[in-house]
């Protein structure tokens, strides 16, 4: 069904305006910056638009449109729909809002009708578009200088509020982790949220789905998509409107309704879905999840250069029902016989504030060796002055031996390499609690806890 969005070579925008920052000319900016298929700018009241000729209607352009993008009010958005059918347009973005989401229940459900009877696949009314990150297809109405797009990954995020997805883009992208897809959904008129669900659990370029919901409207088809797909692929959901303040502004945010938490929370269980209870739990386990494909046990060994870090972690790791591993007398006897006396070695293993680069890679290399560690929980501070960014080298060259996670708090200097990390597939974490949480949700996604 989504097909003919992401595999469109000929697009249309209804409603590019002359002025800068309007929806249909950002619109048509993002596209031109990327895409390199064939763009056509609609506005009866303009010849050209950015040296591009501009055309009264859809229905003056000669060539077949793939992929039709409508940003005009929703007061004259029939028009455009019939101009859509007329030009015989299978595929069709709405960005525009004012439909049931405002009260106008009216004006959608006649939307809906004309969009069903001629057998239209549309997403939206009401949402922020799409976005291909290895085709460079945009049809984000935010500009790129607000908003910058997440580099090519293996992660498609499917969001049905516009404000969440474009702040949850801009995170993602900042973090440095890569995306396939993303689909704002909005008021999922025609196309919802199981279709999209649907169509990445056969996406080859997706690994990993994450998805933001408000409320859905057929709960038996939702189920049943859910069930399919966490057969398939990791995903991961934050279901919005749990509360009943919550449920009401859900109906004044896209018209869904938005159900009981404790049905979703059953669904969700009985079909393998990793629950995510905020934003922030959302991008921690869709990098563990999209990096780390194997994982035998839940036995973790923490290595620090910080003492309290090394305390914290260990609550972090048992509170998250996980277990410290106990180093086996061969690794133990090298480490001590290797590393400064002043170094604790045990689980924990404080390499203290005066680690260096060689004194991490010995002791990373000795415990990924060791038959009783599952995990290595890798606590770098970079705030010390003998650990530098050629560290990065040290853990890629041992990363495929087992599942690293790496904690490192702090700003410029440490942002700089959680960066690198987050480059070649290495999950990293501010804090310890997010990195032992995500790690328990691979385990008990992987059925190994």
């Amino acid at each position: 069904m989504l097909d003919g969005f992401f595999k469109s070579n000929n697009i249309a925008i209804i409603g590019v305006s002359r002025e800068e920052n309007k929806i249909g000319r950002v619109i048509f900016e993002s596209l031109l910056s990327k895409f390199n298929g064939n763009i056509y700018p609609i506005n009866p009241n303009a010849e050209e638009i950015l040296g591009y000729r501009c055309y009264p209607s859809i229905k003056a352009i000669k060539e077949k449109i793939d992929l039709a993008v409508i940003a005009v009010p929703a007061n004259i958005i029939i028009i455009s729909i019939n101009d859509c059918i007329k030009k015989k347009v299978k595929n069709i973005i709405i960005v525009s809002a004012g439909f049931k989401e405002t009260g106008n229940s009216k004006l959608e459900k006649r939307l809906k009708e004309l969009l069903l009877k001629h057998k239209i696949n549309a997403i939206g009314p009401n949402c922020l578009g799409i976005f291909d990150a290895s085709t460079g297809l945009d049809t984000l109405f935010l500009p790129v200088s607000r908003l910058k797009r997440p580099k090519r990954g293996n992660i498609s995020f499917i969001c049905q509020s516009g404000a969440i997805g474009s702040a949850m883009l801009d995170l993602i992208a900042g973090e440095n982790i890569g995306i396939s897809k993303f689909i704002s959904y909005g008021n999922a008129t025609v196309i919802d949220e199981s279709d999209i669900i649907e169509y990445l659990a056969n996406d080859k370029s997706t690994d990993v789905i994450c998805a933001y919901i408000e409320g859905v409207n057929n709960g038996k088809k939702f189920f049943s998509t859910l069930k399919k797909t966490a057969a398939k692929k990791p995903l991961i959901i934050i279901k919005a409107g749990i509360t009943k303040e919550g449920h009401k502004a859900t109906l004044s945010h896209t018209g869904s309704l938005a159900g009981s938490s404790e049905v979703y929370n059953a669904v969700f269980k009985q079909n393998k879905v990793i629950k995510a209870d905020s934003l922030q739990e959302i991008i921690d386990y869709a990098k563990i999840f999209a990096n780390i494909k194997k994982i035998h046990g839940n036995k973790v060994q923490i290595i620090t250069n910080g003492g309290g870090f090394g305390i914290i972690s260990t609550d972090s790791i048992i509170n998250n029902n996980l277990k410290l591993a106990c180093l086996s007398k061969k690794t133990t006897a090298l480490l001590k016989k290797s590393l400064p006396k002043t170094v604790i070695i045990s689980n924990p293993i404080d390499l203290t504030g005066d680690a260096d680069n060689p004194r991490y890679k010995l002791a990373l290399s000795s415990c990924l060796k060791d038959k009783n560690v599952d995990v290595i929980f890798l606590i770098i501070l970079f705030q010390t002055p003998l650990v530098d960014e050629n560290i990065v080298q040290d853990i890629l060259s041992l990363k495929n031996k087992k599942p690293i996670v790496v904690v490192s708090a702090g700003d410029f200097f440490t942002r700089a390499i959680k960066q690198a990390l987050e480059e070649n597939n290495i999950p990293t974490y501010a804090f310890p609690e997010n990195a032992a949480s995500s790690i328990r949700k691979l385990l008990e996604y992987k059925g190994k806890k």
